[in-house]
């Protein structure tokens, strides 16, 4: 009994997961910053010490290599969010009603999202194939043409990488907000079609505003992950062509991993890091997250 109202004791029992924090979190991020304050590229040791911000003023003002594949992350999760919310609450609304067949429906909705990234790229691989995949058959009716590869046209490539990340991450946004269209009282609707209020209606000043904080927080976690994605983008374009559909992970990784250069790697790591903080706590103050209407 003395034991249990030490005031140790919450210390005690809180300690096995601070360590585990420190050990899995603090490091790695206290050994990114020290890093990026190093010159270290394993191909050059006789260059290795101390660079102090040198890194980071050849990040600002010597690599647009850094701003583009910035500019690219941007449009990258702005582009994959807003579409992947949209068709996401389409999908939500449609196998939240009743109808004959949801349970199946809600299944095939939600099964890409179990599909890795990897294999997610395989399958897309297979269907942007000029020789096997979907635009030769629209070839053989006469759309299109038999050597369209949308993966190695410029103008075509970001379209596809979109199209195939979608596939995978609509059904994220509609777990979520289905899971929250549950717990909206039928009541609600009831009361406003008994005083004429139409669906729309009904969807702006119900369906909506419950579903505000699910929004905010799908939209906050999907935007770091997109800005993050290295796995499909890495497997189904490589960052190419030319650098077109390279984002700043993917830079990341060519810097640190294939040229082992892990000290301007750390800083564009760091960089990376500042924004999506910088983003994420502008983000949730300007969207009010948690307050009430």
């Amino acid at each position: 009994m003395r034991v249990a109202r030490s005031p140790r004791t919450p210390y005690v029992l809180i300690a096995p997961a601070v360590v585990a924090m420190l050990g899995f979190l603090v490091y790695p991020m206290g050994s990114v910053i020290y890093y990026s304050l190093q010159h270290y590229d394993v191909t050059q040791p006789w260059d290795n010490g101390f660079a102090g911000l040198e890194n980071f003023r050849v990040l600002l003002f010597e690599d647009p290599l850094f701003w583009q594949s910035l500019g690219f992350s941007v449009k990258w999760v702005v582009v994959e969010v807003v579409l992947q919310l949209l068709f996401g609450l389409a999908l939500a609304l449609i196998v939240n009603e009743t109808f004959i067949g949801r349970a199946v429906s809600r299944a095939l909705v939600f099964s890409p999202w179990a599909v890795s990234g990897v294999l997610t790229t395989g399958i897309w691989i297979l269907l942007y194939n000029p020789s096997t995949g979907f635009f030769r058959y629209l070839a053989d009716i006469g759309i299109g043409s038999y050597d369209t590869a949308p993966l190695a046209d410029p103008s075509t490539v970001f379209a596809a990488a979109v199209v195939a990340e979608l596939w995978r991450g609509v059904p994220f946004f509609a777990i979520l907000l289905l899971a929250d269209l549950q717990t909206v009282s039928g009541e609600l609707y009831e009361a406003a079609s008994v005083d004429g209020a139409s669906r729309i209606r009904r969807f702006i000043h119900i369906t909506l505003p419950h579903l505000k904080d699910a929004i905010i927080l799908s939209t906050l976690l999907r935007a770091v992950w997109e800005f993050n994605n290295v796995d499909l983008l890495y497997t189904l374009t490589g960052g190419g062509p030319a650098h077109q559909t390279t984002t700043l992970p993917l830079y990341v990784a060519a810097k640190a991993v294939q040229s082992h250069d892990f000290g301007y790697g750390s800083a564009l790591t760091t960089a990376a890091f500042l924004v999506l903080t910088f983003f994420s706590i502008a983000y949730l103050r300007l969207s009010k997250f948690g307050a009430r209407s």
